[in-house]
């Protein structure tokens, strides 16, 4: 893909190819099971295009900061801001320098981003630094799958994939790099994902507290 037809692809194609992809309903079935627990102060970091907007719960979200570094996700983003009662702030941002000050959030959250994020463990470091001592971090990401055969295909396919898909990356461990960051994991469940996103292993969503 020549430099021109990928900046048009990146800037115009992807994030709706991602929204669209992201819309499925086996993210949705997880997103519903986990965002309705981030209750205070709420940063939800890789904010992307406000997937998990409706499933937070307003009378428990007394502010929520969604960061996001891509503009044209910010602009999907903005569009639906409004249909949502409660406070929502949209701030260009990246992962890996929250601008926000030290033991200030209640609850971070962070959704199928922790494999586009260029530096995952700087970024994770960031959102200690960010939470109150009692403060807990929600997630869900994909991971590399434990069956070798997939987990073959997925080295494979990651170069070519993370293109497509805004830099997504097929085959990092995102439960090791949270608990590498300084978080226990507290409470977790688990779900393959369907035949037709096979490449994208298993899903795995969670709640983890500093330790």
């Amino acid at each position: 893909m020549c430099s021109r037809h990928a900046t048009f692809y990146q800037s115009r194609i992807m994030p709706y190819f991602v929204h669209g992809g992201c819309s499925m309903s086996t993210f949705a079935r997880m997103r519903q099971r986990i965002i309705p627990k981030a209750r205070g102060v709420v940063v939800e970091i890789g904010f992307g295009s406000g997937l998990n907007l409706p499933f937070y719960d307003p009378m428990k979200v007394r502010h929520l900061c969604a960061i996001e570094p891509d503009a044209s996700m910010r602009a999907i983003a903005a569009k639906r801001l409004g249909d949502f009662l409660m406070p929502i702030e949209l701030i260009e941002g990246r992962a890996e320098a929250l601008p926000l000050w030290d033991g200030s959030v209640d609850t971070a959250v962070v959704t199928y981003a922790l494999c586009t994020i260029p530096d995952p463990r700087r970024a994770l470091r960031e959102v200690r630094r960010i939470l109150k001592p009692r403060g807990r971090l929600l997630f869900i990401e994909h991971e590399q799958s434990a069956e070798p055969w997939r987990s073959r295909w997925q080295d494979r396919l990651n170069g070519r994939w993370g293109q497509l898909a805004g830099g997504c990356h097929l085959n990092r461990a995102p439960q090791q790099l949270i608990e590498e960051a300084g978080f226990a994991i507290v409470s977790r469940e688990q779900e393959r994902f369907p035949l037709h996103l096979w490449q994208l292993g298993t899903q795995t969503g969670g709640e983890a507290v500093p330790s």
